[in-house]
């Protein structure tokens, strides 16, 4: 007994010197995993808005439902069925599905999934997915209604799950995916890969945004690799993305192929800054030169995160 209550006390002795520092730990660790879950939701959200926008004025579907849709449903593009079969909407085939298809686990059953050639033609089937009659009423509503949108979906037995509305409205007001359905078709020209789009070559999709092509990066993309498929120099691509040569390029990155602007289009004059921004951020997003947009904004140093609500000029 002396022995059990000797060992009993050395153990509380050290949680009472360990606790803080594995609350510590533990709290940094999910700091951590929250960080890397944002990360990987604006990777999805940059690498597909431009097709969202596109089946938007295509098919009248609201850009945010679309994208909010396939967050969910595709885990931010991690998804096995995402990743192996380009299906971002989890769409199952059914008899009248003519193309690929593969099998998979479902609630505890094997069923049958649709494969794409491109997450493209994924984004197109769903918008025809949602173009037959029982989602008629859906298309009554504005564009800019995504909360009629969700819960409309929902009732029309999109989802089985009844938080699926609170859901989709929770993704587009946190990544703030409602302004996408302000959109214009001249805001964004994805050309998708195997031809030739601007006099770039590449097997993935090229953007436009204000006139300027840039791609939007993969895992394990470097520099030199981004260089040989894009047909242009390393050096280019540091100077032009306002980089240095030890960068690591992470998923998600916007990558210009092209020089930047002094300025942003005219449409931008000013940029109110959200959680986590900072100038050089700004910079890509808009595709201004780094050094001319702290030239406007002395008060700012490039890559420090900016307080939400900083007000920065854009032109």
């Amino acid at each position: 007994m002396k022995n059990i209550l000797s060992a009993v006390f050395a153990v509380t002795i050290a949680v009472m010197f360990t606790g803080c520092s594995t609350s510590k730990t533990v709290t940094q660790s999910r700091s951590t995993n929250v960080t890397q879950a944002r990360d990987a939701y604006e990777a999805y959200i940059l690498s597909y808005y431009p097709i969202a926008v596109e089946q938007m004025h295509r098919h009248k579907i609201p850009a945010s439902i679309t994208l909010a849709q396939g967050l969910l449903e595709s885990g931010a593009g991690k998804s096995t069925l995402t990743r192996k079969s380009n299906n971002h909407f989890g769409i199952k085939a059914h008899n009248n599905w003519r193309g690929k298809t593969t099998s998979t686990m479902d609630n505890g059953r094997m069923c049958e999934f649709r494969v794409y050639d491109s997450a493209r033609d994924s984004y197109e089937d769903h918008s025809q997915f949602l173009l037959r009659p029982r989602y008629a009423a859906l298309f009554e509503l504005e564009t800019t209604d995504y909360k009629g949108w969700a819960r409309g979906l929902k009732k029309a037995g999109y989802a089985e799950d009844p938080a699926y509305p609170q859901k989709l409205i929770s993704l587009i007001e946190r990544y703030r995916l409602y302004e996408y359905d302000g959109y214009s078709k001249r805001d964004v020209s994805p050309l998708l890969g195997g031809g030739d789009a601007g006099g770039f070559s590449g097997s993935r999709p090229i953007y436009t945004s204000g006139g300027l092509y840039y791609v939007v990066a993969n895992t394990g993309d470097t520099f030199k690799s981004l260089a040989k498929e894009m047909g242009v120099s390393r050096r280019k691509l540091i100077k032009y993305n306002d980089l240095y040569k030890d960068y690591n390029i992470k998923a998600g990155d916007i990558i210009y192929l092209q020089k930047k602007r002094n300025k942003a289009v005219k449409e931008y004059e000013f940029h109110t800054t959200t959680n986590g921004e900072s100038l050089y951020s700004i910079s890509q997003k808009y595709g201004i030169r780094l050094k001319n947009l702290y030239k406007m904004n002395p008060e700012y140093q490039s890559y420090t995160t900016l307080k939400v609500g900083d007000v920065v000029i854009l032109r």
